[in-house]
């Protein structure tokens, strides 16, 4: 996968300032608040997938 650089979610809206940031590459994705970028949360694509479908994801 290639890396995609750093986007805003459609989920954020055009008008807010609350925006959440997401980066894929190399199977992990990465989430960020677009305040703090030097913090962000990496997560496993596909140790995600595996866990889904095995349904162990609790809500």
């Amino acid at each position: 996968m290639r890396d995609t650089g750093w986007f805003k979610s459609t989920f954020s809206g055009t008008a807010n300032d609350n925006c959440v940031e997401v980066r894929l590459s190399d199977g992990a994705a990465r989430v960020r608040d677009s305040k703090n970028p030097a913090s962000a949360l990496a997560v496993d694509v596909s140790a995600l997938v595996a866990v889904v479908k095995a349904g162990r994801l609790d809500r």
